[in-house]
Protein backbone atom coordinates (compact mmCIF):
# COMPACT_ATOMS: atom_id res chain seq x y z
CA UNK A 1 0.00 0.00 0.00
CA UNK A 2 2.90 2.38 0.78
CA UNK A 3 4.66 1.75 -2.55
CA UNK A 4 1.72 2.87 -4.76
CA UNK A 5 1.15 5.91 -2.54
CA UNK A 6 4.81 6.91 -2.78
CA UNK A 7 4.74 6.43 -6.57
CA UNK A 8 1.62 8.59 -6.87
CA UNK A 9 3.18 11.29 -4.72
CA UNK A 10 6.34 11.27 -6.84
CA UNK A 11 4.28 11.59 -10.05
CA UNK A 12 2.41 14.56 -8.62
CA UNK A 13 5.62 16.28 -7.52
CA UNK A 14 7.42 15.79 -10.87
CA UNK A 15 5.81 18.74 -12.73
CA UNK A 16 6.93 21.08 -9.96
CA UNK A 17 10.60 20.20 -10.33
CA UNK A 18 11.12 22.39 -13.38
CA UNK A 19 12.16 19.64 -15.78
CA UNK A 20 11.26 20.25 -19.40
CA UNK A 21 12.28 18.61 -22.68
CA UNK A 22 15.54 19.99 -24.08
CA UNK A 23 14.36 19.81 -27.68
CA UNK A 24 10.74 20.74 -27.01
CA UNK A 25 9.33 22.42 -30.11
CA UNK A 26 11.38 20.38 -32.56
CA UNK A 27 13.11 22.18 -35.42
CA UNK A 28 11.41 25.47 -34.57
CA UNK A 29 12.61 25.52 -30.95
CA UNK A 30 15.05 28.18 -29.69
CA UNK A 31 17.60 25.42 -28.99
CA UNK A 32 17.48 24.18 -32.59
CA UNK A 33 17.75 27.76 -33.86
CA UNK A 34 20.85 28.33 -31.71
CA UNK A 35 22.43 25.09 -32.96
CA UNK A 36 21.78 26.16 -36.58
CA UNK A 37 23.59 29.42 -35.81
CA UNK A 38 26.85 27.56 -35.11
CA UNK A 39 29.46 27.55 -37.86
CA UNK A 40 31.96 24.67 -37.63
CA UNK A 41 35.52 25.76 -38.36
CA UNK A 42 37.67 23.44 -40.51
CA UNK A 43 39.39 20.66 -38.55
CA UNK A 44 42.78 19.32 -39.66
CA UNK A 45 43.40 15.75 -40.84
CA UNK A 46 41.30 12.78 -41.86
CA UNK A 47 39.77 12.46 -38.41
CA UNK A 48 39.03 16.19 -38.60
CA UNK A 49 37.21 15.73 -41.90
CA UNK A 50 35.03 13.02 -40.37
CA UNK A 51 34.33 15.14 -37.26
CA UNK A 52 33.52 18.25 -39.29
CA UNK A 53 31.05 16.28 -41.43
CA UNK A 54 29.37 14.71 -38.39
CA UNK A 55 29.03 18.07 -36.62
CA UNK A 56 27.60 19.84 -39.68
CA UNK A 57 25.10 16.99 -40.10
CA UNK A 58 23.94 17.32 -36.50
CA UNK A 59 23.96 21.10 -36.19
CA UNK A 60 22.48 21.91 -39.58
CA UNK A 61 23.85 24.41 -42.04
CA UNK A 62 23.83 28.01 -40.91
CA UNK A 63 22.59 30.29 -43.66
CA UNK A 64 24.82 32.94 -45.15
CA UNK A 65 25.37 35.61 -42.51
CA UNK A 66 23.22 33.72 -39.97
CA UNK A 67 26.09 32.34 -37.92
CA UNK A 68 26.33 33.75 -34.39
CA UNK A 69 28.93 31.30 -33.10
CA UNK A 70 32.00 29.49 -34.39
CA UNK A 71 32.91 26.04 -33.11
CA UNK A 72 36.67 25.44 -32.99
CA UNK A 73 37.67 21.80 -32.51
CA UNK A 74 41.11 20.31 -31.92
CA UNK A 75 41.35 16.52 -32.14
CA UNK A 76 43.77 14.04 -30.61
CA UNK A 77 43.49 10.76 -32.53
CA UNK A 78 45.72 8.05 -31.10
CA UNK A 79 46.20 4.33 -31.77
CA UNK A 80 48.02 2.30 -29.12
CA UNK A 81 49.03 -1.33 -29.62
CA UNK A 82 48.87 -3.81 -26.78
CA UNK A 83 48.26 -7.50 -26.17
CA UNK A 84 51.80 -8.44 -27.21
CA UNK A 85 52.38 -12.08 -28.24
CA UNK A 86 55.57 -14.05 -27.64
CA UNK A 87 56.93 -12.99 -31.04
CA UNK A 88 56.48 -9.33 -30.01
CA UNK A 89 53.55 -8.76 -32.37
CA UNK A 90 50.53 -6.87 -31.10
CA UNK A 91 47.14 -8.57 -31.07
CA UNK A 92 44.95 -5.58 -30.09
CA UNK A 93 44.85 -1.85 -30.61
CA UNK A 94 43.03 0.88 -28.80
CA UNK A 95 41.93 3.88 -30.84
CA UNK A 96 41.22 6.97 -28.78
CA UNK A 97 39.59 10.11 -30.13
CA UNK A 98 39.55 13.18 -27.88
CA UNK A 99 38.23 16.60 -28.83
CA UNK A 100 38.78 19.95 -27.18
CA UNK A 101 36.19 22.36 -28.46
CA UNK A 102 35.47 26.01 -27.96
CA UNK A 103 32.30 27.86 -28.84
CA UNK A 104 33.22 31.41 -29.82
CA UNK A 105 30.69 34.25 -30.01
CA UNK A 106 31.21 35.96 -33.37
CA UNK A 107 29.73 39.23 -32.03
CA UNK A 108 32.27 39.62 -29.23
CA UNK A 109 35.05 37.19 -30.15
CA UNK A 110 34.94 35.65 -26.67
CA UNK A 111 34.96 31.97 -25.86
CA UNK A 112 31.58 31.21 -24.27
CA UNK A 113 32.10 27.45 -23.87
CA UNK A 114 35.34 25.50 -23.53
CA UNK A 115 35.04 21.74 -22.99
CA UNK A 116 36.29 18.31 -24.01
CA UNK A 117 34.70 15.13 -25.31
CA UNK A 118 36.11 11.74 -26.12
CA UNK A 119 35.72 8.04 -26.56
CA UNK A 120 37.79 4.97 -27.37
CA UNK A 121 37.43 1.68 -29.18
CA UNK A 122 39.22 -1.67 -29.19
CA UNK A 123 40.43 -3.21 -32.45
CA UNK A 124 41.57 -6.77 -33.08
CA UNK A 125 44.72 -7.07 -35.18
CA UNK A 126 44.30 -9.93 -37.63
CA UNK A 127 46.65 -11.52 -40.15
CA UNK A 128 45.21 -9.45 -43.01
CA UNK A 129 46.70 -5.96 -42.96
CA UNK A 130 43.80 -4.73 -45.10
CA UNK A 131 41.25 -5.99 -42.56
CA UNK A 132 43.12 -4.27 -39.72
CA UNK A 133 43.24 -0.96 -41.60
CA UNK A 134 39.52 -1.29 -42.41
CA UNK A 135 38.77 -1.94 -38.72
CA UNK A 136 40.80 1.14 -37.73
CA UNK A 137 38.84 3.23 -40.26
CA UNK A 138 35.50 1.90 -39.03
CA UNK A 139 36.52 2.65 -35.44
CA UNK A 140 37.38 6.23 -36.44
CA UNK A 141 33.97 6.70 -38.06
CA UNK A 142 32.16 5.30 -35.02
CA UNK A 143 34.24 7.37 -32.58
CA UNK A 144 33.53 10.49 -34.65
CA UNK A 145 29.80 9.78 -34.29
CA UNK A 146 30.05 9.35 -30.52
CA UNK A 147 32.20 12.43 -29.95
CA UNK A 148 30.05 14.58 -32.26
CA UNK A 149 26.96 13.51 -30.28
CA UNK A 150 28.69 14.50 -27.03
CA UNK A 151 29.64 17.91 -28.42
CA UNK A 152 26.14 18.64 -29.75
CA UNK A 153 24.55 17.56 -26.46
CA UNK A 154 26.81 19.96 -24.54
CA UNK A 155 26.09 22.78 -27.01
CA UNK A 156 22.36 22.10 -26.56
CA UNK A 157 22.67 22.36 -22.79
CA UNK A 158 24.58 25.63 -23.18
CA UNK A 159 21.87 26.96 -25.53
CA UNK A 160 19.12 25.97 -23.08
CA UNK A 161 20.88 27.68 -20.17
CA UNK A 162 21.40 30.92 -22.07
CA UNK A 163 17.82 31.25 -23.32
CA UNK A 164 15.97 34.26 -21.91
CA UNK A 165 13.52 33.40 -19.13
CA UNK A 166 15.39 30.29 -17.95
Amino acid sequence: MMRPAALLLACLALPGCGLHPLYGGGASSPIAATLRAVEVAPIAGQSGWFMHSKLVDRLGESGSGAAQYRLDVTLDDNITSFGIRGDRAATRERRTLRARYQLVSLATGTVVLDATAGSDSGIDIVSSEYATVAAEQTALEQLSDIVADQIVARLSIYAARTQPGR
